[in-house]
């Protein structure tokens, strides 16, 4: 069954390479940062799961984090409509394929002891509670993402000091009236 992935994988990837966009690697804001180290901990899961015969637990996380998921996938797919324009959809399926087919050949490299490395990362997933922590379960355990996403320049907030709009000189006098009543 593992050999079977990995192959499927492996098409998968190379119809990617050859076909596919190059994965795009524009600047990402903080919430597409979270959602890309979601993804890779999901993906990572998955892989574990179909290799490791951890299905229930794989169902297990999706259940518990069915939102924080599909809130994930959305944003990754809004991050790539933003930077791949009309070809955000194929730069994203590019993506996916990457991540499962990299984390699958990580696997494979392990060996053996595939199965039990990723065992802690099913019960430290688990003990999280939202998209956040389990980005940084995703970081800390340094899970693999092919994408290395740098964050979008800050925009800089406007002055505090800006005024704000006039209104209309009507309505600052009624506005002024009933304040001082």
């Amino acid at each position: 069954m593992r050999r079977n992935l990995t192959v499927r994988l492996l098409l998968a990837g190379a119809a990617v390479a050859i076909g596919g966009p190059a994965l795009a690697q524009a600047c990402a804001q903080p919430s597409e940062r979270t959602a890309f180290e979601l993804r890779a901990l999901q993906s990572q899961l998955m892989v574990a799961a179909i290799t490791c015969q951890r299905d229930g637990d794989y169902n297990a996380f999706v259940t518990k984090f069915r939102g924080e998921l599909g809130g994930a996938y959305n944003t990754i797919r809004a991050h790539y409509r933003r930077t791949a324009g009309a070809q955000g959809q194929r730069a994203l399926d590019g993506y996916i394929t990457t991540l499962a087919n990299e984390q699958s050949q990580d696997g494979i490299r392990q060996g053996s002891r595939f199965c039990q490395n990723i065992t802690p990362l099913f019960q430290a997933a688990m003990a999280q509670s939202n998209a956040s922590t389990l980005a940084e379960i995703s970081m800390e355990r340094n899970v693999l993402n092919p994408v290395s996403v740098t964050a979008c320049p800050e925009r800089a907030a406007p002055a505090a000091t800006t005024p704000a709009r006039r209104r209309p000189a009507a309505n600052t006098r009624s506005a002024a009236v009933s304040r001082n009543r």
